[in-house]
Protein backbone atom coordinates (compact mmCIF):
# COMPACT_ATOMS: atom_id res chain seq x y z
CA UNK A 1 0.00 0.00 0.00
CA UNK A 2 1.38 3.39 -0.96
CA UNK A 3 0.41 6.72 0.58
CA UNK A 4 0.21 9.79 -1.67
CA UNK A 5 -0.48 12.90 0.38
CA UNK A 6 -3.53 11.95 2.42
CA UNK A 7 -4.83 9.51 -0.16
CA UNK A 8 -3.99 5.82 0.23
CA UNK A 9 -3.53 3.88 -3.00
CA UNK A 10 -3.94 0.12 -2.69
CA UNK A 11 -1.82 -2.14 -4.81
CA UNK A 12 -3.18 -4.82 -7.05
CA UNK A 13 -1.52 -8.20 -7.51
CA UNK A 14 -0.72 -10.31 -10.55
CA UNK A 15 1.10 -13.59 -10.99
CA UNK A 16 4.77 -13.23 -11.86
CA UNK A 17 5.86 -14.65 -15.22
CA UNK A 18 6.36 -18.40 -14.94
CA UNK A 19 4.00 -18.71 -11.96
CA UNK A 20 0.75 -20.65 -11.96
CA UNK A 21 -1.89 -20.87 -9.24
CA UNK A 22 -4.34 -23.65 -8.52
CA UNK A 23 -7.34 -23.54 -6.22
CA UNK A 24 -7.40 -26.20 -3.50
CA UNK A 25 -9.73 -26.91 -0.57
CA UNK A 26 -7.39 -25.09 1.85
CA UNK A 27 -6.84 -22.09 -0.40
CA UNK A 28 -4.27 -21.60 -3.15
CA UNK A 29 -1.24 -23.51 -4.38
CA UNK A 30 1.35 -21.52 -6.31
CA UNK A 31 4.09 -23.14 -8.34
CA UNK A 32 6.88 -21.45 -10.23
CA UNK A 33 8.84 -22.55 -13.25
CA UNK A 34 12.00 -21.07 -11.68
CA UNK A 35 12.67 -24.30 -9.85
CA UNK A 36 10.70 -26.88 -7.96
CA UNK A 37 9.02 -24.36 -5.70
CA UNK A 38 5.56 -24.68 -4.25
CA UNK A 39 3.88 -22.09 -2.08
CA UNK A 40 0.70 -22.66 -0.11
CA UNK A 41 -1.62 -19.85 0.87
CA UNK A 42 -4.31 -20.85 3.34
CA UNK A 43 -7.19 -18.61 2.31
CA UNK A 44 -10.14 -20.95 2.24
CA UNK A 45 -12.61 -19.45 -0.21
CA UNK A 46 -11.55 -15.83 0.42
CA UNK A 47 -9.10 -15.59 -2.47
CA UNK A 48 -9.28 -17.44 -5.75
CA UNK A 49 -7.11 -17.40 -8.83
CA UNK A 50 -9.08 -14.54 -10.43
CA UNK A 51 -7.87 -12.17 -7.67
CA UNK A 52 -4.42 -12.28 -9.33
CA UNK A 53 -5.69 -10.75 -12.56
CA UNK A 54 -5.06 -7.38 -10.92
CA UNK A 55 -8.56 -6.00 -11.40
CA UNK A 56 -9.27 -5.36 -7.71
CA UNK A 57 -7.29 -4.12 -4.74
CA UNK A 58 -7.14 -6.38 -1.70
CA UNK A 59 -9.66 -4.19 0.17
CA UNK A 60 -12.07 -4.16 -2.76
CA UNK A 61 -11.81 -7.94 -3.03
CA UNK A 62 -12.45 -8.44 0.69
CA UNK A 63 -15.55 -6.22 0.46
CA UNK A 64 -16.86 -8.34 -2.39
CA UNK A 65 -16.12 -11.66 -0.67
CA UNK A 66 -17.22 -10.85 2.88
CA UNK A 67 -19.97 -8.93 4.53
CA UNK A 68 -18.91 -5.70 6.24
CA UNK A 69 -17.24 -6.51 9.55
CA UNK A 70 -17.45 -10.28 9.18
CA UNK A 71 -13.69 -10.71 8.86
CA UNK A 72 -11.48 -10.30 11.94
CA UNK A 73 -8.83 -7.61 11.47
CA UNK A 74 -6.15 -10.13 12.49
CA UNK A 75 -7.14 -12.40 9.56
CA UNK A 76 -6.98 -9.49 7.11
CA UNK A 77 -3.50 -8.54 8.39
CA UNK A 78 -2.40 -12.18 8.15
CA UNK A 79 -3.47 -12.37 4.50
CA UNK A 80 -1.76 -9.07 3.68
CA UNK A 81 1.46 -10.33 5.26
CA UNK A 82 1.25 -13.58 3.28
CA UNK A 83 0.76 -11.64 0.03
CA UNK A 84 3.79 -9.47 0.89
CA UNK A 85 5.86 -12.62 1.45
CA UNK A 86 4.81 -14.04 -1.91
CA UNK A 87 5.73 -10.73 -3.54
CA UNK A 88 9.14 -10.71 -1.87
CA UNK A 89 9.77 -14.24 -3.19
CA UNK A 90 8.85 -13.16 -6.73
CA UNK A 91 5.74 -15.35 -6.94
CA UNK A 92 3.37 -12.40 -7.44
CA UNK A 93 3.87 -8.85 -8.66
CA UNK A 94 2.49 -5.71 -7.09
CA UNK A 95 1.24 -2.90 -9.28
Amino acid sequence: MEEIGEQIVESRYELAPGTKVREEDFGLLFYTMAGPRLYFLSTGKLLDSSFFQGEFTFDQWMQIKTEEGSMPKSRVLELRKALDQLREKGVILER
